[in-house]
């Protein structure tokens, strides 16, 4: 790899295990994964008041802020998986960390909004998620 270039499989997702102090472990099993950092367009565009019949400059604001994190990959049944199997069928919100590699870590409250389970008669059971931020997120910069 080129210098600077980081692997896509190092952006991972790591569940919170709900103790004090918290304990985050690697939801194991995604081959593929994103994680999506926007935010709306609040349009502020107002026409001018001294030349109101002149060319009109689209202007805008930020507005409502969204963290998403999605995954997939092969189910590994494990004692993380059980317990973030726990959280999707209650629909609870537990603390995760997004760790982007080259960026840093993002952290706090997230929510399965999606899950998905797949399968064929001879290959493994696959899964797919999408993980919601439930709050604000605490990001910390790559050292």
């Amino acid at each position: 790899m080129a210098l600077g270039e980081q692997l896509g499989r190092t952006l991972v997702i790591r569940v919170g295990s709900g103790s004090e102090p918290e304990v985050y472990t690697l939801l194991c099993g995604l081959k593929d994964r994103s994680f999506d950092i926007s935010a709306n367009s609040v349009d502020t565009t107002k026409p001018s008041c001294t030349n109101p019949g002149g060319p009109v400059q689209k202007t805008g604001r930020p507005g409502i802020t969204s963290r998403t994190f999605q995954g997939s990959g092969t189910f590994v049944s494990s004692a993380v998986m059980k317990a973030f199997m726990g959280k999707v069928i209650n629909t609870e919100i537990f603390n995760a960390e997004v760790v982007v590699p080259g960026l840093g870590t993002f952290e706090g409250p997230f929510f399965v909004s999606s899950f998905q389970a797949s399968g064929d008669m001879e290959n493994d059971l696959q899964f797919s998620a999408t993980f919601e931020a439930a709050g604000a997120l605490e990001f910390t910069a790559e050292a």
